[in-house]
């Protein structure tokens, strides 16, 4: 086992493709798939599932693949001391649901942890290709919340894909409304005050699932309703037709500005927002520096 070829899974990994990553390891795609199957064959795992759509990680692969950058971090910091070497570009994605303190992290690892080279990725979808990107390797972490009415499914589905969930916070039901909105007036509001103003959600494409919604609360009907994409558009939403969405009440106005506010939900429902991971690879150093500033951007909020 070498350097290079722990190198080669890395970047395989990254791309998704085997040409990809040849492409940028200035290789060909016979030598880099040689070396990879040569690795596999003398630790006696396969590390990437060969299928006629692609390549994806196998199980036993996402827990190499975490002792691989682990190995990779090590190895560079020796030669940046004692070679003098070129600092090689940082890799780290995270896949989220709809949060500020998601993209608030971010920015602060960008900051304090950002080189001259980087490839990073901030990546806020849908509920199952957040489980389904972090199975993949895709991304390192990801960040959604689990509540009583989703989380047999949920746990699940992070159990089948070898994942574990760490908890952030717990919260209770608030919505978001436009300053301007008459609900913004109210201390806490009731279900029965929402039956006028349209509700924006997620849409969350082929599963669209109760279980999978970013909102909770989702089986109650609603007279007026609009699915978006994403959140900038949510946002605009909310204070052009004076809307509402159902979220944890934690929301930055440095990046949200003053015109959206949280007001309290008048329901039992709590949900528990946090990170899920490979069960059995260790964070990268990325990895650990995006949780801590995660932690420190709740709580600030």
């Amino acid at each position: 086992m070498t350097l290079q070829q722990l190198r080669y899974v890395i970047e395989v990994a990254n791309r998704g493709s085997m040409n990809e990553a040849a492409k940028r390891l200035f290789i060909s795609q016979p030598s880099l798939s040689n070396a990879i199957k040569d690795l596999e064959e003398e630790i006696r795992i396969t590390i990437f599932e060969r299928t006629n759509k692609g390549i994806t990680l196998s199980k036993a692969g996402a827990e190499f693949l975490g002792y691989a950058r682990q190995v990779i971090e090590q190895a560079e910091l020796l030669e940046n001391r004692y070679l003098g070497a070129k600092p090689a570009p940082q890799h780290f994605s995270v896949s989220t649901q709809h949060y500020a303190f998601a993209v608030n992290a971010f920015v602060q690892l960008v900051r304090e942890h950002g080189q001259d080279e980087y490839e990073l990725a901030l990546r806020e979808t849908k509920t199952h290709e957040i489980i389904q990107d972090v199975k993949s390797q895709r991304s390192e972490i990801g960040i959604l919340y689990i509540n009583e009415f989703n989380a047999k499914v949920i746990t699940r589905l992070l159990r089948d894909a070898n994942l574990k969930f760490t908890s952030l916070f717990t919260a209770k039901a608030h919505i978001f409304v436009s300053v301007n909105n008459p609900l913004a007036r109210h201390p806490v509001v009731t279900i029965d005050q929402l039956d006028d103003y349209p509700y924006l959600h997620f849409e969350q494409g082929e599963y669209n699932s109760f279980h999978f919604s970013e909102e909770i609360l989702s089986t109650l009907s609603h007279k007026k309703s609009i699915k978006v994409n994403d959140r900038a558009t949510l946002f605009n939403l909310l204070i052009g037709l004076n809307g509402y969405t159902i979220s944890t009440g934690v929301l930055s106005a440095d990046l949200n500005g003053n015109e959206i506010i949280p007001v309290p939900l008048a329901s039992e429902e709590t949900l528990h927002v946090g990170w899920i991971s490979h069960q059995n690879a260790a964070l990268s150093k990325l990895g650990m520096a995006y949780v801590e500033a995660l932690q420190q951007a709740i709580a600030v909020e």
